[in-house]
């Protein structure tokens, strides 16, 4: 086979794939796929027919653009990025093609009208997916509306990764030289080391500050020098806006274009606006109700929030503007319950931390993880890990990719490199992408994470789990596909509550100079400390939510409010911080306008009321507890989109959840 990406027998070769290959590897099988498609609608009206030959092509389909898209987001390549932009409208108008293919639909609801009970709950749920999204994708509507629907969904993705790049290309481009080190007071020695050898790698005097994040959080964190945070903090809350360092970055444009094609796609399938759009493939039924949701959050949070910066003030001795928050939350911890994250991170090299959360996993799940070497990657900073069961039958892999590098995405996430699919008597097993952006090794090859940084690792890992260890065998319902994004949080903030465990957190704690564990004394303190500006952060995170949501509900085809005046208007009844004018938060939103957060931001916080509540079963039966984990298991990572997420969560907590278990985990409530 001369293309290696039309190679699905193995994991991606990534020494042997270029980005001169992938068009005409797309080409190749969406020509195979659409001539598969035409036999599978010629009147045909049983599943093995018409389900399994879609489930098939999707699947090899999703194979061949996975590592097209992870390289784009991880590798900083110009070329890759031309060949994943060149893709993606060819991509998108295939897949609405498919989506109002009326033929095809049809073909499914024969299916579903010829087998009566004798489809099993996945099939089931495959085929009411399926027609539920064909209505959704506009199949229903004329000629005319089904062009434009098509055109819209195009340009959509071609803004959004426009957004995307905008942000990734002014946050690589912004840097700023020190050239007394007195202004890097404060920073840890690990932080100012880099900063040394970022100039140096330039040929510069001095030292240079860059705006990853984890360059952006240590000087939000530590550095004494206010002038210095606050020149942070307009660099990266102005990125890719008309304040930004340039220009060519500013995503207003695209904002404003996004907005209005959301709009105009939701009427065309017969939605007043897109947060109901949105909301047709969640748990929450109407946007009123996830606004009165977070309302009620804000509400049960905002006295304990006002005592918080009330202390915060205090201690500071002024007014707390934004970049001062996280500093100032930093110096009460160190003051208040003698806390330093800095030293907490001394307890945590990244090679003793990965350990003790797979020795976690193995105590929960019954699995194994090894590290195997013979695996194609693309960076020597990744890893990659077989899974298997105790009794040694393989289970899926993932790729680790876990440090901060130049022309990486920020932030954290997992993607599916390969779905689970069982059809007939071919097995194949999942296979996932967990990326991070920790501070890179050190000269002495170390990484120390901050636990905070503990908490994403867990986060991220509860995600791959959820795509791991399904047992789901049609792969547009297995692992996290199908699962209403509003649940789709659920195994990763249930996963970051065993970061607070102190037995989890002493078997992935070793001080590098004595080989000792975090000592019970430290955890304490931590432990102590982990309400500290709880319930600020709820109001931000409400915030966010509450703006994305009334965003995409206010836009429709007639009417568009202007985003930095809406934005206000949330912060003045959310928010307790004030944010300065030039402050362009939404020009960098990936979640909403690159990502598929839009109206849907909520999420977060509406699975994190889910992962308190189901975490809740875990402390009443011990939290190591077999019989509890099985359950959770059983009921809720192995189910993928198989099941209504609302009745499985019942099946495994024996009712409904409450949001007073995520009051009493984040202190706000007693």
């Amino acid at each position: 086979m001369s293309n290696p990406l039309l190679d699905t027998t193995s994991l991606p070769r990534f020494a042997d794939i270029h980005p001169d290959q992938v068009l005409p590897a797309i080409a190749e099988v969406l020509e195979q796929n659409r001539l598969q498609l035409a036999a599978v609608v010629d009147g045909t009206s049983d599943f093995d027919s018409v389900v399994v030959p879609l489930e098939e092509m999707e699947h090899r389909l999703s194979r061949i653009w996975s590592p097209v898209g992870h390289l784009q987001s991880v590798l900083g390549c110009e070329k890759w990025r031309a060949a994943y932009e060149a893709a993606l409208p060819i991509l998108t108008e295939y897949g609405t093609d498919l989506a109002q293919n009326e033929e095809l639909q049809q073909a499914y609801a024969r299916v579903l009208e010829s087998a009566g009970d004798g489809l099993n709950e996945s099939q089931r749920s495959t085929v009411d997916h399926a027609l539920r999204d064909f209505h959704l994708s506009g199949v229903d509507l004329a000629p005319e509306n089904k062009a434009r629907y098509k055109a819209i969904m195009q340009e959509l993705a071609t803004r959004s990764s426009a957004f995307a790049n905008n942000v990734q290309d002014s946050t690589d481009a912004w840097s700023h030289r020190i050239g007394e080190q007195h202004e890097l007071d404060g920073l840890p020695p690990h932080v100012v080391a880099r900063a040394a050898r970022e100039a140096k790698d330039r040929d510069l005097e001095g030292w240079l500050l860059t705006l990853d994040f984890p360059t952006y959080l240590a000087v939000m964190s530590y550095a004494d020098n206010r002038d210095l945070r606050e020149t942070l903090y307009r660099a990266w809350t102005t990125r890719a806006s008309d304040s930004g360092i340039s220009d060519e970055f500013d995503n207003s444009d695209n904002m404003q274009r996004i907005l209005a094609l959301r709009a105009e796609a939701a009427k065309l399938v017969g939605f007043e606006n897109y947060a109901e759009y949105s909301l047709a493939r969640k748990m929450a039924e109407t946007p009123a109700q996830v606004i009165e949701f977070l309302r009620e959050l804000a509400e049960a949070s905002r006295d304990h929030a006002m005592d918080e910066l009330a202390e915060l003030a205090a201690l500071a001795g002024h007014s707390i503007e934004a970049w001062d928050f996280i500093y100032w939350l930093e110096k009460l911890k160190q003051s208040k319950f003698e806390l330093s994250n800095e030293a907490l991170r001394q307890f945590f090299p990244v090679d003793v931390v990965i350990p003790g959360l797979f020795d976690l996993a193995s105590r929960l799940y019954g699995i194994e993880l090894t590290p195997r070497d013979a695996v194609d990657v693309w960076h020597d900073d990744v890893l990659f890990y077989e899974v298997t069961s105790a009794d040694g039958v393989a289970l899926g892999g993932f790729y680790a990719d876990l440090f901060a590098r130049s022309g990486k995405r920020s932030g954290a996430w997992i993607d599916e490199c390969v779905t689970r699919k069982r059809i007939g008597d071919e097995l194949v097993l999942p296979i996932g992408y967990l990326v991070c952006n920790f501070t890179p090794r050190d000269q002495q090859g170390q990484s120390r994470l901050t636990h905070d940084e503990i908490l994403t690792l867990f986060h991220e890992f509860g995600h791959m789990l959820h795509h791991l260890l399904t047992k789901i065998d049609y792969p547009s319902i297995s692992g996290i596909n199908g699962v209403p994004w509003d649940a789709v949080e659920v195994p990763s903030q249930f996963m970051e509550n065993f970061a607070w465990s102190y037995e989890v957190l002493a078997s992935c704690s070793k001080r590098l100079d004595d080989g000792e564990p975090l000592p019970r004394e430290l955890f304490d303190r931590l432990d102590a400390a982990r309400h500290a500006g709880a319930a600020l952060g709820m109001l931000r995170q409400i915030e966010l939510a509450l703006f994305d949501l009334r965003l995409h509900t206010e836009t429709t085809t007639t009417s568009r409010p202007d985003v930095l005046a809406l934005l206000d208007d949330v912060r003045d009844e959310i928010a307790l911080i004030a944010h300065p004018a030039y402050n362009r938060m939404p020009h960098a939103f990936g979640h909403i306008f690159a990502g598929g957060y839009a109206a849907g931001y909520y999420s977060y916080k509406w699975a994190e009321v889910l992962a308190a509540d189901a975490f809740g079963a875990f402390e009443e039966a011990g939290i190591f507890d077999a019989d509890t984990a099985t359950r959770f298991r059983r009921e809720i990572l192995e189910i993928g989109g198989s099941r209504d997420f609302m009745q499985a969560y019942i099946a495994f907590r024996g009712r409904e959840p409450t949001i007073d278990a995520l009051l009493r985990q984040t202190g706000i409530a007693a």
